[in-house]
């Protein structure tokens, strides 16, 4: 029989040939690596996947291969010797089954599972990975990245129809859906084969399928009709989360879309009613509006992104609503109807009245609760948290089964990929004896609306609360030439500064590339770099960069560059 290559990284067709790992008349086993392949993106073993003797090696050392040639003839190690009918027949109705012993097994191959995995493969763990679905998780899948690729696309149409700005006459501008969700999905599986090889560089292995404990000790692994008994010394519940189930007459219509199937819609649109002004819903309402599409946003809270600094909570608000976007606070919907030309009716009660709102599609976009479900925590001793939403973990993030470790949104703590990803570094570090804490009181979030929103740190409102004495000092884009070259002068950065402790103890940013900026602010505050260290630190010019500078300045003698 042949062995062929069948697979390389990404959308790569071509790689080759490293170190050749057998000789001819060896019998290898199944996983055993024959030979290294080298690309562009580095180096990755190819295994067999037969128990079998190597006949015939097809290829040499430094030698270019591509896509479905054939590198090595070999006969199986049962070739040729008949079996019982019975067996055969057998092994097609019951599957195969397979016990496993590893010392760190991880069940999620999302942002937090993933980096626990490579993480503890490079520091000499023999790691197991276990995942149902694709790598990545939601964050790769159908949370982060995706979202983030239709941001882009979405501005490019926006920047092109607003070209005149910019001195271009541009005509005859067309929205395709569909190439817009296929550049999306180009993205996304190139990023998943990224992380299958990073995986297998790192020999991780990896068993697809669904996991449950047996105990504390043992996993049980299901895919169709094989089994994997997985038996490791720690594990890691790495689970994530999944959309939150609503009880709202009417969800169950078509034209009703959650943040899951909105990134598969291929279809053009005139007009989407957004259920929920949280991250979820204030990202999708900008990527709607910069499509040209007619956007409505309902929150039941007082005020969109609770999560945020009031400030830029309202200036987010006052953006979205110059753009056209429709935004009704303090609104409870009660129930979506379907008009008699098919269009969604959205029913809420606001100001002590009933309204309604007509839209060709409704996107409900209402939280994410862990995904505990079929995993039978109860039988491996793991607790859930005060609330019962989450599994509750101590500062070490072990459970209460201490040799059982839960990290990321399966917490229900913070929901952030980031978070997940250095929650799994400090798991497998007090795994190893070397443990480390999580700074959950420094963690930089990044929402992605137009313009962006970023923080780190304490709010003006939590700083209050604390009954801190505090100092605020606020720097618009207005005043920065960087952001008028790039026709985006709206937001502010907003900085506020413990007066008993001289620190800067909070950032909030809303404006062009705060994404990147918050990391120099996240930076800073966590290493407590003075204001004066600030001061004479040289920004380069002109960047957005320098409103931080500018900002910091702000406590002391004043921003240069702006007077109120």
């Amino acid at each position: 029989m042949d062995i062929k290559l069948e697979q390389l990284t990404g959308h790569e067709k071509k790689s080759r040939v490293g170190k050749i790992n057998i000789s001819v008349g060896e019998s290898v086993s199944v996983g055993q690596t024959l030979l290294q392949l080298e690309s562009k993106k580095g180096n990755s073993p190819f295994n067999s996947k037969y128990k079998c003797v190597i006949n015939e090696i097809l290829v040499e050392e430094g030698q270019e291969i591509e896509l479905g040639q054939c590198l090595f003839k070999v006969t199986a190690e049962n070739a040729g010797k008949e079996k019982p009918k019975l067996d055969y027949f057998g092994g097609m109705i019951y599957g195969k089954k397979e016990q496993l012993q590893a010392d760190l097994l991880i069940i999620g191959a999302g942002p937090g599972g993933d980096v626990s995995a490579i993480y503890a493969a490079k520091r000499g763990i023999k790691t197991v990975i276990v995942e149902k679905l694709s790598m990545g998780g939601t964050c790769l899948n159908v949370g982060c990245i995706p979202t983030k690729a239709l941001i882009k696309s979405s501005e490019v149409f926006h920047n092109i129809m607003k070209a005149e700005d910019f001195g271009i006459t541009v005509k005859d501008i067309q929205l395709d859906m569909a190439k817009v969700i296929d550049k999306k999905d180009e993205i996304k599986n190139t990023l998943v084969s990224g992380i299958d090889y990073l995986l297998s560089k790192n020999n991780v292995r990896i068993i697809r399928g669904s996991a449950s404990f047996v105990n504390d000790k043992q996993v049980l692994v299901k895919n169709g009709k094989d089994e994997y008994t997985i038996e490791a010394t720690d594990t890691i519940i790495a689970t994530g989360s999944k959309i939150a189930n609503i009880n709202l007459p009417g969800i169950d219509h078509n034209f009703v879309l959650n943040s899951t199937s909105a990134l598969k819609h291929k279809e053009n649109i005139s007009s989407i009613t957004i259920i929920g002004g949280g991250v979820i819903g204030m990202e999708f309402a900008f990527i709607y509006s910069n499509f040209g599409i007619q956007v409505n946003v309902i929150e039941f809270c007082d005020r969109l992104l609770t999560m945020v600094d009031a400030e830029v909570s309202a200036e987010i608000k006052e953006i979205a609503m110059d753009r056209g976007i429709g935004v009704y606070t303090g609104a409870k919907v009660t129930r979506i109807e379907k008009d008699q030309s098919g269009k969604a009716i959205v029913i809420f009660e606001m100001d002590n009245a009933e309204k309604f709102i007509t839209s060709e599609k409704v996107l409900v976009a209402i939280g994410r609760t862990p995904n505990i479900d079929d995993l039978e925590i109860e039988k491996a001793g793991i607790a859930l948290n005060e609330k019962g939403k989450g599994i509750s973990v101590n500062e070490y993030l072990q459970t209460s089964a201490e040799h059982i470790y839960a990290i990321g949104d399966v917490t229900n703590r913070i929901q952030l990929a980031h978070v997940a990803s250095h929650e799994g570094i400090a798991a497998v570090d007090h795994i190893l004896g070397t443990p480390s804490h999580v700074d959950y009181g420094m963690v930089p979030n990044v929402i992605f609306t137009s313009p962006e929103i970023a923080s780190v740190g304490l709010t003006e409102e939590q700083a209050v609360l604390k009954n801190m004495d505090i100092s605020i000092s606020k720097f618009p884009f207005q005043a920065n030439g960087k952001a008028l070259t790039m026709r985006e002068e709206k937001g502010f950065i907003k900085l506020i500064k413990d007066l008993s402790s001289g620190k800067i103890v909070g950032a909030s940013i809303i404006g062009p590339e705060a994404s990147a900026l918050i990391s120099t602010l996240t930076i800073m505050m966590n290493s407590n770099i003075t204001e004066e260290e600030i001061i004479h630190t040289i920004f380069a010019h002109p960047t957005t960069g320098e409103a931080i500078h500018e900002a910091v300045l702000g406590f002391s003698i004043g921003a240069l560059h702006f007077d109120e």
